[in-house]
């Protein structure tokens, strides 16, 4: 397996909240930070979760203001990122935290409450809104409940190329990895989408979907994106961004195509230094690399 700062040789070989709850099957995105009860959304809505690895939330914000992630604003409520501290600064202790319930956490102080858990005694964030599982991983745990969970896996930890790099992989029931959907391929996301359509098209409609896309193209190198670059750059990283926004109308159509509602989670695992105090990459506990961007929100048939 690679390093974890540079993830790549080449290509990968608190008090609960008590906010009103949210009709699950009622409009569009909620507004962040509005609670949703996972209980209610179990079984009557696909979910798609979606990781832009390595992903800074001052770039992603910006964009936004930018106008450079049009797509994205579209979906994001108030049509902003929620900004968030996440739970680990590398990709494998972030998504081993993320699928045990541990999502990145509102910046603001306080006790915030779980979309979803795996039990264990003394939990405080946990509420009746929270889907609590006995299983250690919420992939796990949707299988249990009925669903087809999906990994189309992008940076190096998801690549099968090691021990380590199936661990998380082997948590699905069907998972892929090719060296299209690597951090070095210029169109990353247009393999993975169409395998993301053969599998979803091989399901029996009735069957609900869990779909885990890991988004590689925002990790180093990622000069690629920018015309001209010669090295990874924060101007590299958002045109990568910007290239990312441009395949997400394929995304959201592919995952409403089923004909029912899909929950999303679409947030960053770590962010990446590039030269601040000295800083380069991730692995390490800089600001920039512990706040993310996030957001949740329901996709609807016929909107994309």
């Amino acid at each position: 397996m690679t390093g974890t700062e540079l993830d790549h040789p080449l290509d990968h070989a608190a008090a609960p909240d008590h906010a009103a709850a949210v009709d699950p099957a009622a409009g569009t995105a909620a507004a962040a930070g509005t609670a949703v009860d996972m209980n209610a959304l179990l079984g009557g809505h696909d979910i798609l979760f979606v990781t832009l690895d390595t992903l800074r939330y001052d770039v992603a914000a910006e964009a936004v203001e930018q106008g450079r992630t049009p797509q994205l604003a579209r979906v994001l409520p108030g049509g902003r990122w929620e900004r968030r501290h996440t739970p680990a600064s590398f990709t494998y202790a972030a998504h081993q935290a993320f699928f045990a319930g541990f999502l990145p956490t509102p910046t603001v102080p306080g006790r915030h409450e779980r979309l979803f858990a795996a039990a264990f005694p003394g939990s405080e964030t946990s509420t009746g809104r929270t889907w609590v599982f006995e299983e250690p991983d919420v992939v796990t745990a949707l299988r249990g409940a009925g669903y087809h969970t999906l990994c189309l896996g992008g940076v190096g930890f998801f690549n099968r190329a090691s021990a380590l790099g199936s661990v998380l992989p082997d948590l699905f029931d069907e998972d892929h990895w090719r060296r299209e959907f690597g951090v070095t391929h210029p169109d990353p996301l247009r393999a993975q989408l169409d395998q993301l359509r053969a599998s979803a098209a091989a399901l029996p409609a009735d069957r609900p979907l869990f779909t885990f896309l890991n988004v590689a193209a925002l990790h180093q190198p990622n000069r690629h994106h920018l015309p001209g670059a010669t090295q990874d750059s924060r101007d590299s990283h958002a045109a990568a961004l910007a290239y990312v926004d441009t395949r997400m109308p394929e995304l959201f159509a592919l995952v409403t195509g089923r004909g029912r509602p899909c929950f999303a989670i679409v947030c960053a695992d770590h962010g990446t230094a590039y030269g601040e105090d000295g800083h380069t990459g991730h692995r390490l506990g800089h600001e920039v690399v512990w706040t993310v961007p996030y957001a949740q929100f329901t996709l609807r048939p016929g909107e994309w």
